[in-house]
């Protein structure tokens, strides 16, 4: 399991490539919700998502011969964009398994970066069968979206940054996608309460915590960012042990923490990067008056007409 250590080992290897993203605090949020709120804004970060982070702590682990046989992933963007973008820096060649119907807008950005993206598979659960067959076939190493120790490690960043930088925290609240996030801000929190924001068309974790066990979804929601077909092993045994409880918001509570964002934070968030906002305003979480609570709003990689039609409903 990931430890404190480990996120600071990844915090460590690293160090100077990545933002330190600022922590805003939002006043009309917190009259909302009656405590004290802020945002985590790592929309800021590279390539707009905390992805980067889990990438370049995946890239410094990789031996010489690893370099040179060149990585493989997959992801509806966000992460697809990280690697492309990390493994590029590093002079490694990439591929990235993406399908039919994702993001246009991060299809080519991800290519932007430099990286080759395939686009045989017609949804995110035949993708992961293309990922094993492109594996094997090519040889490249494996850089895991989510579920991976290191990928963990590296996404815990953003818990430890919260805690060193606003310690009066007592909440921490971010999206959950397959769990890379959550499971690493759970293993940083050290002691503050977490809690995980799922769309209810997209319920991995929920489902595999319910499960015991990572079972599959078929992920539906606006936040494609949240897309995970299942939720990860090493995730799940960490949310089980570390995460107090994962909520679920619906398709219309993240347009309307998308529109908040937009008007109250002036934050351009994707729908991913709404949801911990979401389940705030929607009352979906249980604060104390008067607590501070921290909320985690990554990535901002919207496409302009997903951003227009969203705005156009309010």
């Amino acid at each position: 399991m990931v430890s404190l250590d480990d996120v600071r080992d990844a915090r460590d290897a690293i160090a100077g490539r990545l933002h330190r993203t600022p922590i805003f605090s939002s006043a009309v949020l917190g009259q909302r919700v009656g405590a004290r709120v802020l945002l985590k804004t790592e929309l800021f970060q590279k390539t707009g998502s905390f992805k980067t982070r889990g990438v370049l702590t995946n890239l410094a682990a990789l031996t010489a011969e690893e370099r040179g046989r060149g990585v493989i992933s997959i992801s509806a963007g966000n992460h697809a964009q990280a690697l492309a973008w990390g493994a590029a820096a590093d002079g490694i060649d990439a591929l990235l398994i993406m399908w039919q119907g994702a993001s246009e807008a991060k299809i080519e950005a991800t290519r932007a970066y430099g990286a080759q993206v395939d686009l045989e598979a017609t949804n995110p659960t035949e993708a992961f069968d293309r990922l094993a067959e492109l594996q094997e076939r090519t040889g490249r190493t494996l850089v895991h979206p989510f579920d991976h120790p290191l990928t963990i490690a590296g996404q815990g960043t953003v818990g430890l940054e919260i805690v060193e930088d606003a310690p009066e925290v007592t909440t921490i609240v971010a999206p959950v996608g397959g769990g890379g996030l959550i499971s690493g801000i759970a293993a940083a929190a050290q002691g503050r309460r977490v809690i995980g924001v799922e769309p209810e068309r997209s319920p991995a974790l929920q489902a595999a915590l319910q499960a015991g066990k990572p079972v599959p979804v078929e992920p539906k929601s606006v936040a494609d960012g949240l897309s995970a077909p299942f939720a990860g092993e090493h995730c799940l045994a960490i949310c089980k042990e570390r995460v107090e409880d994962v909520v679920l918001v619906t398709e219309d509570e993240l347009k309307d923490g998308f529109r908040f964002l937009y008007a109250r934070t002036k934050l351009a968030a994707e729908p991913a990067g709404a949801a911990a906002v979401a389940a705030l305003l929607a009352g979906k979480i249980s604060l104390d008056p008067g607590e501070t609570v921290a909320a985690v709003v990554s990535g901002g990689n919207v496409a302009t007409q997903t951003a227009a039609a969203i705005l156009a409903e309010e």
